[in-house]
C-alpha cells in the first residue's frame, strides 16, 4: 500500500495501491504511521510518487464512502465521516507545511482525492500521461480533502471554476502552460527528473529554504475549514447516496472517469 525510504537526505514515498491508490481508511492509517516514522531531521526532501500502473491516485475510496453510507443510519455515519476528514485535513496539511521540499511525481490518472494530495507539494513533476481532474460534482458534492483553496492558490480563479464546474481534465502538457507542474517528462523518467530536484535542494541552507517555503506557500486554513463544512453539508442529501450507488454498480474499467 505504501512504502517509505531514505537516502542521503531524500525520502522515498511510494503508493502502490491497486487499482489507482484511492484514500481510504487504510491508505489514510497509512500517511498518518508515514508521517510519524519518517526522520525530517536529517532530511531535506521527500519525494511521492506512484507505482501503481493506472497513475498517482483515482483520489477518494468511494467504495467504502458508499458502504458507510448504507450499513448505518445517519446519525452515526455524519460524525464518522467528520472524524475522517479532520483526519485527512491533518495528513494533508502536515504534508503541505512540512520543512522538507515535497515533490510528486505524477503519472496517469490524478483526480479527486489525488489531485488534491498533489496539490499539497511544493513542486509537481508530470509525466507525459498525466491528466488532473476533479470530477467530484457529479456525485452532488466538491472536493473536500482540501483542493479547492488549494487550487486557487496555485492557479488563477477562472482556472479554478472551468475545472469545479465542468469536472474535464487537462493533460501535461496545459498543466505546464497553467503554472500547474513545474516540469513535463518522458513517460517513466519522473522518478528520476524528482531524485535529481531532490538533490539540488539539498545544496542551501535548511533555514533559509523553510523561510522561503513559509513566506511563498502560505496554509489558507480558513478556507480549508469552510470547504470541509460545505461538503459535511453537501453529504447528508440523498442525491449523494445515489450517485454514489451508481458508481459501485459501473462495470466499467474506470468508473471514476467524468
Amino acid at each position: 500500500m505504501m512504502k517509505w525510504s531514505q537516502t542521503q537526505g531524500v525520502i522515498e514515498v511510494e503508493l502502490s495501491q491497486p487499482p489507482c491508490n484511492e484514500i481510504g481508511t487504510e491508505m489514510l492509517s497509512a500517511f498518518e504511521r508515514m508521517l510519524s516514522e519518517i526522520d525530517m531531521a536529517s532530511a531535506h526532501a521527500l519525494i511521492l510518487h506512484s507505482s501503481t500502473e493506472a497513475g498517482f491516485c483515482a483520489g477518494a475510496n468511494l467504495r467504502e464512502l458508499h458502504e458507510g453510507l448504507v450499513s448505518r443510519p445517519q446519525e452515526e455515519h455524519a460524525p464518522e465521516l467528520k472524524r475522517f476528514l479532520d483526519r485527512i485535513h491533518n495528513v494533508m496539511n502536515q504534508l503541505d507545511e512540512m520543512s522538507l521540499v515535497t515533490i510528486g511525481v505524477i503519472h496517469g490518472v490524478c483526480f479527486g482525492g489525488g489531485f488534491e494530495l498533489a496539490l499539497v507539494c511544493d513542486q509537481l513533476i508530470a509525466e507525459t500521461s498525466a491528466r488532473f481532474c476533479f470530477p467530484e460534482l457529479r456525485l452532488g458534492i466538491i472536493p473536500c480533502f482540501g483542493g479547492i483553496p488549494r487550487l486557487k492558490r496555485e492557479v488563477p480563479n477562472a482556472v479554478v471554476r472551468d475545472l469545479l464546474l465542468t469536472g474535464r481534465s487537462i493533460n501535461a502538457k496545459k498543466a505546464l502552460g497553467l503554472g500547474l507542474v513545474s516540469q513535463v517528462v518522458r513517460e517513466g523518467e519522473g522518478l528520476n527528473v524528482a531524485r535529481r530536484v531532490g538533490e539540488q535542494v539539498g545544496k542551501f541552507s535548511s533555514e533559509a529554504r523553510l523561510a522561503a517555503k513559509k513566506f511563498i506557500k502560505p496554509i489558507p486554513k480558513k478556507e480549508l475549514e469552510e470547504e470541509k463544512e460545505i461538503a459535511l453539508r453537501l453529504f447528508q442529501r440523498p442525491v449523494v447516496k445515489d450517485a454514489l450507488e451508481k458508481f459501485v454498480n459501473d462495470q466499467s474499467q474506470q468508473p471514476y472517469l467524468p
